[in-house]
């Protein structure tokens, strides 16, 4: 059994530390399992490692770690990468993409003949093709949209003045009306009064011997 060390941490020890702690931030892995790793190397606790990173090496490595991590995150890339690539060549093809190359523990693909490139490519043509013929489709559905609604602002500004001018001609129609009305009220009201005049007026007749009479 390793002995557990309880002295003073080297530079040594933090390199050794640093080292494999970005190694395995790199590769994906966990922190527990690094310093796990260091403390067989070094005879240390991995709780002792993990407080040593934490407190005092992580701060001298915060550049290293950033390229790690974006190393891993590269590298995860290039898994998708790969396993999308085998995806789409094996499909449609008589058999998965292993049949035609190596491929490797972490998904990088190795080996590849020309042919299955060659059909890859096809494929990736074929499907690039009825690609552009759809974005066409979609682009002459839009524009026939486009034009119909442009042809239903035309109908609709249209009928808006429709509504607006007959909306003027009632309005025009009405006033006449009522000025109308007006003017036969004001003449039944003038005949009437003729007609009272008519009759309040004296009237005379002349009797045998020529002198006038006034008629009651």
């Amino acid at each position: 059994m390793t002995a557990i060390r309880q002295d003073a941490w080297s530079e040594e020890d933090d390199l050794i530390l640093a080292e494999v702690t970005l190694r395995h931030i790199r590769e994906g892995s966990t922190q527990l399992s690094a310093f796990e790793e260091v403390g067989e190397k070094i005879g240390r606790t991995a709780a002792a490692c993990g407080f040593r990173w934490n407190s005092f090496v992580r701060k001298k490595y915060e550049a290293a770690i950033q390229i790690a991590k974006a190393q891993r995150q590269k590298r995860n890339q290039h898994r998708k990468q790969a396993s999308a690539f085998a995806s789409i060549a094996g499909s449609g093809m008589g058999g998965p993409l292993a049949s035609e190359g190596a491929v490797r523990s972490d998904g990088i693909v190795e080996e590849l003949s020309i042919d299955a490139v060659i059909r890859f490519l096809r494929q990736w043509k074929g499907s690039y093709q009825e690609m552009v013929r759809h974005v066409r489709q979609l682009e002459k559905e839009l524009n026939d949209k486009q034009d119909e609604l442009e042809r239903l602002r035309n109908l609709n500004d249209e009928l808006s003045r429709q509504v607006s001018d007959v909306s003027t001609d009632y309005r025009v129609v009405n006033d006449d009306y009522k000025a109308l009305i007006q003017i036969m009220d004001r003449a039944r009201k003038l005949a009437f009064l003729a007609e009272e005049e008519e009759e309040s007026k004296t009237r005379f007749k002349m009797d045998e011997n020529g002198n006038l009479e006034r008629i009651e």
